[in-house]
């Protein structure tokens, strides 16, 4: 659905409710109405929380955990009950007690049509959770391409952080959605972002093993050799979760085999120390250089004895005759 659609769907649903639908007959009383209205709008009963609402039950009382019928009606992918709770006064931009608002909720849903009438009532588009995530950072982790558009369409601000100083390109990374990652950067996401511990979002992905992520940031001009705050490559991350599948991909691509980190280990000794040997045929055909030193002088073969790691030992023997 486009976005064009969503909006022309969410508005005319208003039109509707504005003009008037037709109630079901109301249900047994509820000694809370408000609870009651509440759970009406959980189950998608428009009928009963229209009742509740022309009865007097005030459209914002939410519940213990700051949870209003809105909340609940966006939640259950209910755009009519959303649409009427709106044209009776909800507040679009109430919170909950963990920061979520109709709109965050909307973009964990993923519903589109949902979020373009929320957009069009006023919902704050820069929105965080008290973990700092916006609605942009939860469609981009969910994978959610056609919102992720939209909300850049509302001018949601691509390159936002949450606490960890993360953004939304970041989490797409993480979860290797790459036509999210294709959507980001086209609408202004910064591929040199780091988060707290300097890492990038290539970092990040490879770090998860998304390959096809790391791929689509590559393309994108993601730096190949970009370092974290501990000095540490791409490459470096992914040797070090033995993963010879985003490995190659780094190595075919031009990553820097024999950049080392701020303590002087090469992705070659990352690969022995973090017990991962079998990389080290790998590493060394792309002519990582066995007799570097780290910062304590030692080199491949010392970790690969210090690890008691045959296997890289011999392949570094074999390599040296």
């Amino acid at each position: 659905m486009s976005i064009k659609t969503s909006v022309a769907l969410a508005l005319v649903t208003l039109g509707l409710l504005v003009m008037g639908g037709q109630l079901a007959a109301a249900p047994a009383g509820d000694p809370d109405p408000a609870a009651e209205m509440r759970h009406a709008a959980q189950v998608r009963d428009t009928a009963t929380v229209e009742r509740l609402l022309d009865a007097g039950v005030d459209v914002n009382a939410a519940n213990a955990l700051g949870k209003t019928a809105l909340m609940m009606a966006v939640e259950a992918d209910d755009l009519q009950t959303t649409a009427l709770l709106m044209i009776r006064g909800a507040d679009v931009n109430a919170r909950d007690t963990s920061g979520l608002t109709a709109l965050t909720f909307a973009a964990e849903n993923g519903h589109i049509g949902i979020t373009a009438l929320l957009l069009q009532r006023g919902a704050d588009v820069n929105a965080r959770t008290r973990a700092g995530w916006d609605a942009l950072m939860i469609a981009s982790r969910y994978g959610i391409s056609d919102m992720v558009e939209q909300l850049l369409f509302s001018q949601a601000d691509p390159n936002a952080v949450d606490k960890h100083q993360r953004t939304a390109l970041m989490h797409a990374g993480e979860m290797g959605h790459a036509q999210v990652i294709q959507t980001l950067v086209t609408g202004g996401a910064d591929l040199g972002a780091r988060d707290e511990a300097g890492a990038t979002a290539l970092h990040i992905a490879a770090d998860r093993g998304q390959a096809e992520a790391v791929e689509t940031l590559l393309g994108l001009g993601a730096d190949i050799d970009a370092t974290d705050a501990a000095g540490d490559s791409v490459l470096a991350y992914a040797v070090a979760r033995g993963d010879a599948g985003v490995a190659t991909l780094l190595l075919n691509q031009g990553a820097n085999v024999n950049l080392a980190g701020a303590n002087g280990s090469t992705p070659l000794m990352e690969a022995i120390r973090s017990g991962h040997g079998e990389l080290v045929p790998l590493l060394l055909q792309y002519k990582a250089d066995p007799t570097l030193k780290d910062a304590k002088g030692r080199t491949a073969d010392d970790w690969a004895a210090k690890r008691d790691d045959e296997q890289a030992a011999s392949a570094i023997e074999g390599r040296d005759r």
